[in-house]
Formats: structure tokens, C-alpha cells, sequence
């Protein structure tokens, strides 16, 4: 072996014969590895560790914070502010107020991306502490850490694999391996198998996988990955080469300081600019533009949408879904395309037996979960199971042959065991065939265990004479002493049988009813269903154990019984909300094509012959290839973690906005890289959920729906929103650079008063404005483009067009009070004048929040009540305004002056304006449609 990696032979240890195997790692199956070997090799391989690779710290992230463009300008503006305060010897409180605002914002900033990354902590939490080895000949036990390539593992039922391994012998071996490849049912291994070297992972079975657990029997495998070198290291890799994208938002808010900023800068020239021509002093230029800077920056534009989304994700949360980073709760409204896993999220994660066919009869079975209720049909038509002999002896064969328990846990029906088998129960209590009243009747008292080479199980029971006509009144009608059910694959379990059951007889079969049962079977499968075969066998004695191959032979066969993981019944109404609101669905699992296409075409993501990519065809094609597939396909199968995050990555690179749900492990990359990754509360891994955005607390895909209708309603106030502060924000500063324009001696806004109206007089109403109830149509339209300017779709233009009425009737009143608190006589201070464009400006606002709640309804229109929180704020930061106006201190603070009634009223009157001229607006728009 080389230096530092293992041999290239590797990638396909599937491929290889044990022998070969063992060759290549220079390691012996009875003996392992020697002690100097061992050391050897972990000096070469290093522990067997997920290894991490440096991301941000957390002082970076804070620094981060403070490259905002608009944070970058209130801190020039503190900074120039303190220094003229400092030479004029005066408190430096706007200063002092700036910085409060810019830390503020910046911890907000820090609290949103310092999550801790613990994605790769979780993956790191799959591996087993102590691992049974073969070494110098010994049984040994040892740290998982401690493994190295070559090392031979003992395995048994409940160990949890703690490296990659080829096996070499195994007995009945089962292992979950659900949280790596997402298949749902435990996958039979078998040792001396040698596989293609496209075999999918999910089909690999002659080799092991760390972080998958053995669910049944015995095994020795030989470890040929450790480390990164594993599948979970691979999944690793994945994880942290995924870069974090900015959100929609995000890059909104980039776009809308980097304007505001450039708007403000420019504006400033041109003030101070015209104010030198005219002779201005420089210093109260300098003044003028401070005032400018803060008014243009909407510092509390953060907290509001902070706030904003926080409130998102609590009503998301009572609909089922839980927002682990709050810009999800915008994005959501964004998607355009959901990924979804299969099991658990589209189906109930339950076995339900859809079909039975005995013979001649082919029975379609209703019900939803475990719950033994439903109905057995023929034809649409509701069929009495106790008509038919054949039918009840296939249930008692299904209630028998069994080793699990169908129980009700605080209301619920519950398998304790495997699902396959819980489904086997449900069937026959839908016909009343309990299985505790069975066994009671027929005691077991031998069984010969299912294993990988027979693919059967069978079960030996005594046939009490005091029951043995209850068992002929139920189909089996040549019970004697003992009977031996069976159950398996179809195929293999029929051949063993020489005699069929057909309604009250016992026949020979026939070649024709063989390919006709057969032919059933085929066609259960290509619907996607999971088939057993059942049969059983009248005995004298209970057969010798090891007697398997020969006590199976000569059994009558009774039908065949098809099952299926089962749609959540509400997920075709939430595709079908999907196809309306514009957003497509895709199914890619790491279950069989057959079973994918089936549950695709009941729900509508597909069509029964739409195409259908397996992981094999993904391999073999090139990114540029699978780009130009990704808007053709909507079933993907058989995929490997590499598979899924290829598919967003084309996905996105098509344009598409997506939303990836998953629960495994083999998920985790794709949801760290989707736009939105969104796990499963209940079955999903700790991976997955460390990975994602958003967590579905009953893991069902109907609930993405209501988030994503959510998140449609938070980008919809946000924008209401923002249009609120921005109106505002630019007729603040149009208002304070007219001032020197129109040689009016001061500044009309101090940095403090400007400060009070972006946070309070603006922020408390913004915050009213975000549970502004969803609008009617929200999801009976295609998502906006998530690309979309923040200014798209008239908020630009209605920003700029409010903005520019605010400052005429703001300079308007300027202009009358300047003139008014300045005429000879005015019995109080001539600054009064700034006063009343402050208390002007910030009531003005309230009849804007009123009037902006709709963009087509007028205000008396609304009901006034729907959004109770809105009147509140009006009122309150009314209040709070006049408080400055006529508390002392606050005054003092401030900067304000006593307004007479008389003036206060004039304030008012001038405020009014702002509402009337957005409602006439509406009525404009309104006659115009109606004439047009």
C-alpha cells in the first residue's frame, strides 16, 4: 500500500472477491492484523476521525458585521459628529446615540450568523465508542477511533458500524442503513457476492457502512475505509465545501444600502456644493450633511425585520414548522422548486398492504396506517373476507408467520418490530383475524428462521383437536397435528409448492396458474409494491431443526400480498397547491425506481411514464449534461449523497430557487447546499437538522406549504414595509437639504431627531406593519423571482414618488413656520420653526402607516380590526411625540421647543396631507382601471 491513501482499488470494493480483498489490505481473516502493523498503519492513516476544516470564527463574524456600507457611514458620521461637538465643547449625544445604534446593529447582524456549525459534530456522534477486532490471532476490543484499514470487525444484531468494511462472512445479517442511503427497510447482506462496479450504494450488500446499525444476525468484515475515507467522510467533505449563499434578503438589503449610500453621498455634494457657491459656512454645511447621512440610513430597518421574521417563525411554529435561521422565513416565500425525499415525508413511513391475490381473485385493501380497519374490494366492490376460504387462510398464514406486535399506545397504533411484518398484522385484523386469538389456537412451537440464501421464514404450530374445525372453517382444510407456514419471496416460495389452494379445494398446481401468479407478482412490483409470497404445509410432526431445505417442499400455496410505504393522504392536495402557487415538486430518493415512479404518479409529481433517473444514469453524466435534464426529470432513484447535492447544484444553476427536504444523513450536503434545506423533526438525523434552515416537526411535506405560505405573507410586509421607512427617509432629507437651498438659517433636524423618528416615530408602526394579515391570492400565483431587485415591481418608483410628496408638504410647512416663528413679535424662540418640521414629519408618518396597509383598497375599506397592533402604534407613537414636544426634560434632551395649539394644529393639518394623497392615489388608480 502507498504512503498516505489505500489502494486504488478502493472506490470498488464491491467489486472484489474476499480474497482479493484481504490481499490487497495485507490483512487475515482468522487472524487480523499484528500489533506492529496496526501501529504502522495508524501513523499512515491517522485516527479513524471526521476531520474538520477552519471555518469563521466568531471575531471574524462580529468584524464582518461592521463592512456594512450603511454601518460603515454612521460610523463616519459619529465620529465627524463627536469631533465638532468635542471643539464646540459640547455632550457628544449624537455621537454617542450613532454608535449605540451601529453596535446594536451589528450584534444583530453577529446573533444571525454565529450559529455554531454542528453538522459535522452530529456525523461525528455516529460512530461507536468500542468495536470487537481480530488482531495477532485475538479478540480484542477497542476505541472506534483506534480502527485502521485492514482491521477485521466481529459484528452482531445492535452494534452500530464504526467504519466502512467489506464483509466476509455473514448469518442472516440485516442493517438499517436508512440514515446513509434512505432506503426505508433493512438490507439483507451477503458476503461472498462481488458486485459491477456501478453498483449503486444503496445496492452494495456485500459491504458495510459506518453509521448504518445491525438490526439482525452475526458478521466478520474487514475494514476498508476510516475516517474520510468512509461514506460519512465523503458526507463530510461534502458539508464543508458547501458555501453558505447570501439570502434573497440579504442581497435586498446589500443593493438598498449601496443605492441609499450612493444617493446620500451625491446629495450631500450637491448641498454642499450650492451652500459654498452661495457663501455658506462651511461647519454648518458640515452639520447639514451629517443630518443628511443619518436621515438616509434607516437604522431601524435591522431591528424591524429581525423582529419581523422572529414573528414569522413563531407563527410558522404553531403550523408545524420550526425556522432555525431566521432569513428562512423570507426565502421560503422565494421557492420555486422542493426536493423531497420519499419516505417519511411523502409517504407515512408505514407498510400498508394495498393488494391480496389468491388464485384467481385479486382484492384491493383500503386503510391508512397500522390501524386494522379498512375494507378488502373486488372490482370497487366492497368484498365479506369470511366468503372466501382462500383469503382467510392467507390472513392466518399473515397473523402467524410473524413476529411482530400490532399494539395501541395512547390511542395510536404502534409496531413493536418490523414494519414489513406490522403491515402483515393490520391486513388480517381488517378481516378480524387477531393474531393473539390465533396463536392461542395454534401455539408455535418451532420455526425455521428467515435467511438471506432461502429468502423465507416458516413457523411450525400445534393444531389443538378441539380446534381443528375452527382452522378448517377458516381455509385450511387439511389441518392435522401440526401446520407450517411460510412466507417470502414469491418467486422462490412457489416454487417449493407441488398444490394451490382455490376456494373450498386443494389442487395441484398448474403451469398456467403458476405463470399467472407470477405474472400477478410482476405486475405488483412494477406499481412500486413490496410482494410476499405465503404458502403452508399440513404436518404429522414437528420437523428436526436444520431441516429447512427439505420440510419446504411440497407446501400448498395460498396468494401473494403487496404492500407499500403509503402516501400521506393531505400530500396530493399540497402538490396540487404546489403546481397552482407555481412551485414544482421533485421526488429523489434512494428507493427502487419502481416503487419511486408509483408514489410519484399517485401524488402528481409525475406522470406514470415520465422518466425516471437512477443514480447509475446521474454517474455517467457530466454536470452540463445533467443541467440540461434537471427541468425534464421529476423522479430521481437510487442516489448516492453526491447524487442529491449534484441535483440542487444543476437545479440552481438553471435558475431555480430550491427548497430540499430530507431526514439522512445522505441528505445533509444537499440541504446544506439547497436554498432552503428543510429536515425531518421526527425520523430525521441529527445531521440533517444541524444542516438545515428549517425543521418539519410532523415531518410532513403538506406543512412546507403553509410554510412557504408564510413566508410569502413576511417578504409581502417586508416590502410594505420597507416602502413605509424608505418614503419617509428620503422626504427627511430632501427637507433637511432644502434648508441651505432655500437660506434658512440652521439645520431643521438635529442627528438625534432623526435618530428618534427612524427608530420610534418609523420603527414602532413598521413593526405593526409586519402581522399585516395575508393577502387573498397569496398562493394562487407563482413565487416573485428571487433575483428581483428590492426596488422591482413599483416600490422604487413608490418610494421615490412618496418621498418627494412628503418633502413638498414638509417644505411647505417649513417655509410658513420659518416665516411665522421668525416675524417681529413672535412671543417665543424663532427655532421653534424646527420643531414643528419635526412633529410634522413624524405624525405624517401615521397617517402614511394607515393609508399604506392596502395598495388597492381605500382605508375605510379595511376592517380596522384586523390588525389591531397597527392602531396601537399610531397611537402610541403619537403620544410619545408629544411628550418631546412638552416634557422638560425631554425637551432638553432633544432639542425641542413648546408648539402652541394653534401651531400643533397646523402640524396636524400638514401631516393630514400625507394620508389624503395616498388614498386619492388609490382612487386614481381605481377610475383609471374602471375607464380603461
Amino acid at each position: 500500500m502507498s504512503a498516505n491513501s489505500l489502494p486504488k482499488e478502493a472506490a470498488v470494493w464491491h467489486n472484489l472477491e474476499i480474497d482479493k480483498t484481504l490481499q490487497v489490505l495485507e490483512s487475515d481473516r482468522t487472524s487480523g492484523l499484528s500489533s506492529t502493523e496496526v501501529q504502522q498503519r495508524q501513523a499512515r492513516y491517522g485516527l479513524n476521525e471526521l476531520q474538520e476544516t477552519a471555518g469563521r470564527s466568531p471575531f471574524v463574524i462580529l468584524v464582518d458585521q461592521f463592512k456594512n456600507i450603511m454601518l460603515l457611514m454612521l460610523i463616519a458620521v459619529a465620529v465627524v459628529s463627536a469631533i465638532l461637538d468635542l471643539r464646540s465643547g459640547s455632550f457628544p449625544k449624537d455621537a454617542i446615540a450613532i454608535s449605540l445604534i451601529v453596535i446594536l446593529n451589528g450584534i444583530l447582524g453577529y446573533l444571525q450568523e454565529s450559529r455554531a456549525e454542528k453538522a459535522l459534530a452530529a456525523l461525528k456522534r455516529l460512530s461507536s465508542p468500542l468495536v470487537r477486532v481480530l488482531r495477532d490471532g485475538k479478540l480484542s476490543e477497542v476505541a472506534a477511533k483506534e480502527l485502521v484499514p485492514g482491521d477485521v470487525m466481529l459484528l452482531e444484531a445492535g452494534v452500530q458500524l464504526a467504519a466502512d468494511g467489506r464483509l466476509i462472512e455473514e448469518s442472516n445479517l440485516q442493517v438499517r442503513e436508512s440514515a446513509l442511503t434512505g432506503e426505508a427497510h433493512a438490507v439483507e447482506k451477503q458476503a461472498e457476492l462481488h458486485l459491477p462496479k456501478d453498483t449503486a450504494l444503496g445496492d452494495r450488500i456485500n459491504l458495510v457502512f459506518q453509521g448504518t446499525e445491525i438490526v439482525q444476525g452475526r458478521a466478520k468484515a474487514i475494514v476498508t475505509g476510516t475516517g474520510m475515507q468512509t461514506e460519512l467522510g465523503r458526507i463530510a467533505a461534502l458539508l464543508q465545501s458547501v458555501e453558505s449563499e447570501p439570502t434573497p434578503l440579504q442581497k435586498r438589503m446589500e443593493q438598498l444600502g449601496n443605492v441609499l449610500v450612493s444617493g446620500a453621498l451625491g446629495l450631500v455634494a450637491l448641498v454642499v456644493g450650492i451652500g459654498v457657491l452661495r457663501g455658506g459656512a462651511f461647519e454648518e454645511l458640515l452639520e447639514v450633511s451629517l443630518s443628511m447621512a443619518v436621515a438616509v440610513v434607516p437604522e431601524g430597518l435591522p431591528a424591524v425585520i429581525t423582529v419581523t421574521l422572529a414573528l414569522g417563525t413563531q407563527r410558522m411554529v404553531k403550523r408545524k414548522a420550526l425556522i432555525r435561521k431566521l432569513p428562512a422565513v423570507e426565502t421560503l416565500g422565494s421557492v420555486t422548486t422542493i426536493c423531497s425525499d420519499k419516505t417519511g415525508t411523502l409517504t407515512q413511513n408505514k407498510m400498508v398492504v394495498q393488494n391480496a391475490y389468491t388464485n384467481h381473485r385479486a382484492f384491493k385493501v383500503t386503510g391508512e396506517g397500522y390501524e386494522p380497519n379498512g375494507e378488502f374490494q373486488i372490482d370497487g366492490t366492497k368484498a365479506n373476507s369470511q366468503e372466501y376460504p382462500e383469503l382467510q387462510a392467507l390472513l392466518v398464514a399473515c397473523a402467524l408467520c410473524n413476529d411482530s406486535n400490532l399494539q395501541q399506545d395512547q390511542g395510536q397504533w404502534i409496531i413493536i418490530g418490523d414494519p414489513t411484518e406490522g403491515a402483515l398484522l393490520s391486513l388480517a385484523g381488517k378481516a378480524g383475524v387477531e393474531r393473539d386469538q390465533w396463536q392461542a389456537r395454534l401455539p408455535r412451537v418451532a420455526e425455521f428462521p428467515f435467511s438471506s440464501e432461502r429468502k423465507r421464514m416458516s413457523v411450525i404450530c400445534t393444531v389443538e383437536p378441539e380446534v381443528s374445525n375452527q382452522a378448517l372453517q377458516n381455509g385450511l382444510l387439511e389441518a392435522q397435528s401440526y401446520v407450517m407456514f411460510t412466507k417470502g419471496s414469491p418467486e422462490l416460495t412457489l416454487e417449493r409448492c407441488d398444490r394451490i389452494h382455490t376456494g373450498d379445494r386443494i389442487v395441484p398446481v398448474t403451469q398456467e396458474q403458476r405463470a399467472q401468479i407470477l405474472t400477478q407478482n410482476d405486475q405488483m412490483a412494477g406499481n412500486g409494491l413490496r410482494v410476499l409470497g405465503f404458502a403452508y404445509k399440513p404436518l404429522t410432526n414437528v420437523p428436526p431443526d436444520n431441516s429447512q431445505e427439505t420440510s419446504e417442499l411440497g407446501l400448498v400455496w395460498l396468494g401473494l400480498v403487496g404492500m407499500l410505504d403509503a402516501p400521506r393522504p393531505e400530500v396530493r392536495d399540497a402538490v396540487a397547491k404546489c403546481r397552482v402557487a407555481g412551485i414544482r415538486p421533485i421526488m429523489i430518493t434512494g428507493d427502487h425506481q419502481l416503487t419511486a415512479r408509483a408514489i410519484a404518479a399517485d401524488l402528481g409529481i409525475a406522470q406514470a411514464s415520465d422518466r425516471v433517473l437512477i443514480g447509475q444514469e446521474l454517474e455517467r453524466m457530466s454536470q452540463e449534461e445533467l443541467e440540461q435534464q434537471v427541468d425534464l426529470v421529476s423522479i430521481y432513484a437510487r442516489v448516492s449523497p453526491e447524487h442529491k447535492l449534484r441535483i440542487v447544484q444543476a437545479l440552481q444553476k438553471r435558475g431555480r430557487f430550491v427548497a430540499m427536504t430530507g431526514d439522512g444523513v445522505n441528505d445533509a450536503p444537499a440541504l446544506k447546499q439547497a436554498d432552503i434545506g428543510i429536515a425531518m423533526g421526527i425520523t430525521g438525523t441529527d445531521v440533517s437538522k444541524e444542516a438545515s434552515d428549517m425543521v418539519l416537526l410532523d415531518d410532513n411535506f403538506a406543512t412546507i406549504v403553509a410554510a412557504t405560505e408564510e413566508g410569502r405573507v413576511v417578504y409581502t410586509n417586508i416590502r410594505r414595509f420597507i416602502k413605509y421607512i424608505l418614503g419617509s427617509n428620503i422626504g427627511e432629507v430632501i427637507t433637511i437639504a432644502a434648508a441651505p437651498i432655500l437660506g434658512l438659517s440652521g439645520i431643521p433636524l438635529t442627528p438625534l431627531q432623526i435618530l428618534w423618528m427612524n427608530l420610534v416615530t418609523d420603527g414602532v408602526p413598521a413593526l405593526a406593519l409586519a402581522v399585516e394579515p395575508a393577502e387573498p391570492n397569496v398562493m394562487n400565483r407563482p413565487p416573485f423571482n428571487p433575483r428581483e431587485s428590492i426596488f422591482a415591481r413599483g416600490l422604487g418608483s413608490y418610494m421615490v414618488r412618496i418621498g418627494i410628496v412628503f418633502a413638498i408638504i414638509t417644505i411647505a410647512l417649513m417655509i410658513w413656520a420659518y416665516n411665522y416663528t421668525n416675524a417681529p413679535g413672535y412671543p417665543r424662540d424663532p427655532n421653534t420653526w424646527k420643531t414643528m418640521v419635526f412633529t410634522t414629519l413624524c405624525i405624517a408618518q401615521m397617517g402614511h402607516a394607515i393609508a399604506i396597509r392596502s395598495n388597492t383598497q381605500l382605508t375605510i375599506e379595511l376592517n380596522p380590526l384586523s390588525n389591531p397592533f397597527l392602531l396601537g402604534a399610531v397611537v402610541v407613537t403619537t403620544f410619545l411625540q408629544l411628550l418631546l414636544v412638552y416634557v422638560p426634560p425631554l425637551q432638553q434632551f432633544f432639542g425641542t421647543y413648546y408648539l402652541s395649539p394653534f401651531e400643533l394644529a397646523i402640524c396636524f393639518g400638514f401631516s393630514a396631507l400625507m394620508f389624503v394623497w395616498i388614498e386619492g392615489e388609490k382612487l386614481f388608480v381605481r377610475l383609471v382601471k374602471k375607464g380603461g
